[in-house]
């Protein structure tokens, strides 16, 4: 099963969008609070347009809890930080993709807990740009780990 993990979203649109491709794609979306919307905000469900019943939705009160059930899986750090590629890592298990708020991207102590676990999606250098917009690295995610399990 493919899992994605937005760890303290702030923006609803985007997890609207990101809770859309999860379904479409039938990965399981967490959401790990505190989230910067309520979850029955008119642009979160606008933007997951009528796909709710449809996904596959876990919500978890807090990182720490989260990990307590989870820690020990195939979890991933989506990051900028890292060396290796998404496409250099073998997805065919079970696996969690953790993703950060959009301001700031995922917390320290998940960086030094798991630093092996740390990938990136590549991205043209030297440009002077930052990152994806979170719901196009969520979709670019969850599709190459799809794709790997041969859209099964």
């Amino acid at each position: 099963m493919i899992n994605l993990v937005l760890v303290e979203p702030e923006i609803p649109q985007n997890t609207g969008n990101i809770a859309r491709s999860c379904a479409l794609s039938g990965a399981r979306l967490h959401l790990v609070r505190p989230l910067g919307f309520s979850l029955e905000e008119k642009k979160l469900k606008r933007a997951g347009l009528d796909y709710w019943d449809k996904l596959d939705l876990v919500v978890h009160d807090s990182l720490e809890l989260f990990l307590e059930e989870y820690g020990e899986r195939d979890i991933y750090l989506i990051t900028t930080k890292a060396e290796k590629t998404i496409y250099e890592e073998d997805f065919s298990g079970d696996v969690f993709f953790l993703l950060g708020k959009e301001t700031a991207g995922l917390p320290q102590e998940l960086h030094e807990a798991y630093p092996d676990r740390r990938l990136r999606i590549p991205m043209r250098e030297g440009a002077g740009l930052r990152s994806l917009n979170l719901s196009n690295a969520a979709a670019i995610v969850i599709y190459e780990a799809w794709r790997q399990k041969d859209f099964a």
